[in-house]
Parts: C-alpha cells; structure tokens; sequence
C-alpha cells in the first residue's frame, strides 16, 4: 500500500483548498488592516502563509502537484521581489526535498522488483532518502561491486497520482497565475500531463542516461553518471557527490555561479547537438556543481553534474536550425525575414497579420543575452520582461496574445525558459553567444563557419571532390 495519497477524492480535496486557502487568507488579512495593522506587513505575512500551504500540499501530495511545483519554482526570478522572497524558500525546498515515503514501501517496492534477496545485490543501503522527486525518491547505497549508487525508486501509484493532479491543477490554473506575471499556466500543466507516461518509463530513462553517458563520457565540462541497473520502478545509477544547485543559488561564489551558468547554458546548447536529446527538466534540484579531477580540465575548475533523464525532447538533427536562423535574423535587424520565416515555422498563424517591425521590436528585448559577449543574468532583468508582456496595457503584451507556439516547440520553450530563469537566480555572468555560436544550428551565417561544418552542397567544387573521393576510398 503506497504512502502516496491514491485515493482521487482525497488529493482533489486537498488540491482544491489550495484556492479556498488563499481566498480565506485574503479575508483574514482584510481584517488586520481594519484592526489597525499596517497593509505592508498584512501583505507580507499573507504572502508567507501562502507559500507555506503551497509548498505543505504540493509536497505532501508528491505527484504532478509537485511536478508542477518544480517547474514554477525556476521561475520564481519573475516575481516583483517584495513578494518573491516567501515564495522563494517555500518553492525552492520543492527542488531537493519532499516528504519521506515509508522504509517498508521501499523495501516493498525493492523486493517486488528486484526480487527477495534483493539486499545481496548492495553492500550497503541507506533506507533514509538523500533526496525526493515528484515521482519516486532516491536512496544512496553502494552496489555489490564496490561502486557507489543511487537507488532511485517511484512511488506506488504515481502515474495515477500525477494525472488525477495536473487534471485538477488545471481546473484552478488561473488562480495560480499571478504567481508567474506573464506566463499562462494551462499550456504548463497540460504539457507536464502530456510527459506523464514518459516518466515514469524507468527503461526509457536508463536508455536516455546511457545515450548521454556515453557521449559525454570524460568531457571536461558534464558529467552524466553512468546507468548500472534498471528494472520497472527501480533505476540504480552512479552517485556523483557535488554542491547542490540549490546550495550555489543562495550561497555559492560568484565564481561559482558565473562556471554554473557557463555550463548550464554549454549542456543547453550543445547537449542536443551531441545525443540527439534535450534534457528537459532543467530545474536546481537535477544538477550538481563538482571540482575538476586531475584528468579532467584545469586546477579549481567546476564541473556540471546532471541528473535524472525521465524527460527529454527527441531531437535527432539537434535543436531545429528555424531557431538560430531567427535569433541571427532578428540581431541583424531583417524584420520581413524574421517574420517570414515566423509565419513558415507557424509561430504567426495565417489568419494573421502582423506589422514584421513590432514583431522585431518584441523580440529584440528577449534575446538581449545573445547581442552581447557576456551578459548578466538578473533577477531584476527577468522581471522588468514578464512585467513588460504582462501590462494589459503594453504594445508587447497586445502582439504576444496573437502569436502562436508550434507544439513541436513546446518543450524547447519550456526548457529554455527555465534554463535562464535559473540563469537569473544564479546572478550568472555568461559567454552565452559563444555557446549559440558553437552550438546552435542556423546562428552562424554560412560565411563564418568553419569548413568542417558546412554541409556539402556549400563546399567550394573543389573541396567536394576531395570529400567525394575520400567517401569513396
């Protein structure tokens, strides 16, 4: 029997005091105003009272309420800082913490799917969790071949749980809005709904971390731990140790944060290019900051350690090359071709027409990280852009109602958005040009890129012929 609340009348019930809270925390801070107190520390006492329900539900009940908790909690940047700062604590535990599920599920769900003797394949096994996810928790341990491990195992009932949430979630999703200026919470939920069956295919995330393993085996910058078990609802992997990124948001260097971000924006870029996938579940809690080994990269140089593959977004020739052609475009300041190539990809749908200019000039402040050499990512940079789409009254938020976003580019949006929103909690300082650069299809012009990297048809007609013969022999 799983610890996870199964029962659907149970979790819609306390799902839905989620609104029923905040309406009554709204009264009750009308009635402290009228008692005398001032609005401001009625205001920030209902902030935090808020943030505490919202992180003791969404982390109690596991499931896709607190998937849904860790997808919100990167975009905590976007928040006006007087009322993100409750909310930053409450939704950052989401990302390395959650409520226990009891030792004897765990031993239960191990002897089900590893058999009885399942304790003679570890040395050692920690029964207390060393962290815990929407879906399952993870226990360290060490494998009966010496190698330090993480047991990862889902919660019973999980895929039931995270469908009957996202369902509910999305029934208030409007409530949970103003949590996020100008971002629309439904498409969120709806495509965390969509990823379901996906997660929770242990088989599917083995093969995922081994594809990813296997490239970025000994690279100097990501380190993948290698998968060295997999059965259904059990995933033993490689224990890396390392700083949480959680731990590196509110106390890390700022050495330490500018490396973080560097990679973190390396592993974005170049993570589709070299497997083909794109890891999309870009939130602190799956990423480790660890010191270079002797054989890997400089003295008191930081590697990235990523984790937990259960999402990506299959992409075989690499992140879609519409992309880099039009962040290239819109720094090059050709409107009719950006928009053209806009309404090719289906972000401007027929049915619509738009003025190309208004269309670069609400671009342009976006990808304001790619017009220079290195850009600070702030907090205050994040919130000056959700408050200019978010302002009824602003020409950004008029023109962002009518463009579209192609389901194929779902999830890269998603993931980027995320991956800056950690940016910005970071405070990183970033080469991001240089990684679209190295990385992103479509950036560069053709002129500029090295002989190596063009395709065939765009070789001088003697360079092809020496290709030609070079296939052949």
């Amino acid at each position: 029997m799983s610890d996870l609340p199964r029962k659907a009348v149970t979790r819609t019930a306390k799902l839905a005091a989620l609104p029923l809270g905040f309406a009554g925390r709204a009264t009750w801070g009308l009635g402290k105003r009228i008692g005398g107190r001032s609005a401001e520390i009625v205001a920030r006492e209902l902030q935090q009272r808020t943030a505490d329900q919202l992180f003791k539900t969404l982390g109690e009940l596991k499931g896709g309420a607190m998937k849904l908790g860790q997808a919100l909690s990167v975009f905590e940047s976007a928040l006006p800082e007087e009322v993100a700062g409750p909310y930053r604590a409450a939704l950052t535990k989401l990302q390395e913490a959650a409520p226990p599920m009891p030792t004897r599920t765990v031993h239960a769900v191990l002897a089900e799917r590893l058999g009885e003797d399942w304790r003679k394949l570890f040395l050692e096994f920690e029964d207390k969790p060393s962290a815990a996810a929407s879906i399952g928790q993870v226990h360290r341990a060490v494998w009966h071949d010496g190698r330090e491990v993480a047991v990862k195992v889902q919660y019973p009932g999980a895929g039931e749980a995270l469908l009957s949430d996202l369902t509910q979630l999305s029934r208030f999703a409007r409530l949970l809005g103003p949590l996020i200026p100008g971002m629309d919470i439904k498409p969120l939920i709806a495509e965390l709904r969509d990823r379901v069956s996906e997660e929770l295919d242990y088989e599917l995330e083995a093969l995922s971390q081994r594809e990813h393993a296997e490239e970025f085996a000994g690279d100097p910058d990501v380190v993948i731990p290698h998968v060295v078990h997999q059965s259904d609802q059990v995933l033993v992997t490689e224990w890396i140790d390392g700083v949480p990124l959680s731990e590196v948001i509110t106390d890390g260097t700022q050495e330490q944060r500018d490396r973080t971000g560097q990679l973190l924006a390396r592993f974005l870029f170049s993570g589709p290019a070299r497997t083909g996938l794109l890891h999309a579940d870009p939130h602190p809690g799956n990423f480790r900051l660890l010191p270079a080994e002797k054989e890997h990269g400089e003295a008191g140089q930081w590697r990235l350690g990523v984790l937990d593959f259960g999402t990506v977004d299959r992409l075989s020739g690499g992140l879609p090359q519409p992309i880099g052609d039009s962040l290239r475009l819109t720094l090059e300041g050709d409107a009719e071709a950006v928009y053209e190539l806009l309404r090719e990809e289906g972000f401007v749908k027929e049915s619509i027409d738009l003025d190309p200019n208004a269309v670069l000039d609400y671009l342009l402040p976006i990808i304001e990280p790619a017009q220079v050499e290195e850009f600070t990512f702030t907090r205050s940079w994040m919130r000056n852009q959700a408050a200019r789409i978010a302002d009824l009254r602003s020409p950004a938020h008029q023109l962002g109602k009518q463009l579209n976003l192609p389901p194929a580019y779902l999830l890269i949006h998603r993931v980027t958005l995320s991956t800056i929103g950690v940016l910005c909690q970071l405070g990183a300082t970033v080469r991001l040009r240089d990684e679209l650069e190295s990385w992103l299809p479509g950036f560069l012009p053709i002129e500029d890129l090295p002989a190596e990297d063009l395709p065939i048809a765009d070789l001088p007609e003697q360079e092809q012929l020496v290709g030609d013969a070079a296939a052949k022999a």
